[in-house]
């Protein structure tokens, strides 16, 4: 079971890096693009470095195709949690039905 969720829990750190990495400036607009840039690089370092030992780990159980589609949508879970918590934005109706019919393609995937 542990192989089976360790590589999530690596995705999931890594998409909280990452997702910081790219929107944490929304709310900084005063801060130079140069200094969000080098920020926000410093940042996906620490991505980089959970992402690539859960893809690796997770190749042992999970073909390309299934490690791809939980990174999106864990990249999704923690997207809508970021922009709800952090920046303030509630997501619309639109874009929880969208969600869903990702997380629906998702299924597809992972049925055997």
């Amino acid at each position: 079971m542990f192989a089976y969720l360790q590589p999530l829990g690596l995705l999931v750190l890594s998409n909280l890096f990452m997702t910081t990495a790219w929107y944490w400036h929304l709310k900084y607009k005063g801060v130079p693009i140069m200094a969000v840039i080098f920020i926000s690089w410093g940042l996906a370092f620490f991505e980089y470095c959970m992402a690539v030992p859960a893809n690796r780990m997770g190749s042992a159980v999970y073909s390309a195709a299934q490690l791809k589609t939980a990174q999106e949508v864990i990249t999704l879970i923690v997207f809508a949690g970021f922009s709800t918590f952090y920046l303030g934005e509630t997501p619309s109706w639109n874009t929880v039905i969208g969600f869903c019919l990702i997380a629906a393609g998702a299924y597809f995937i992972f049925r055997s």
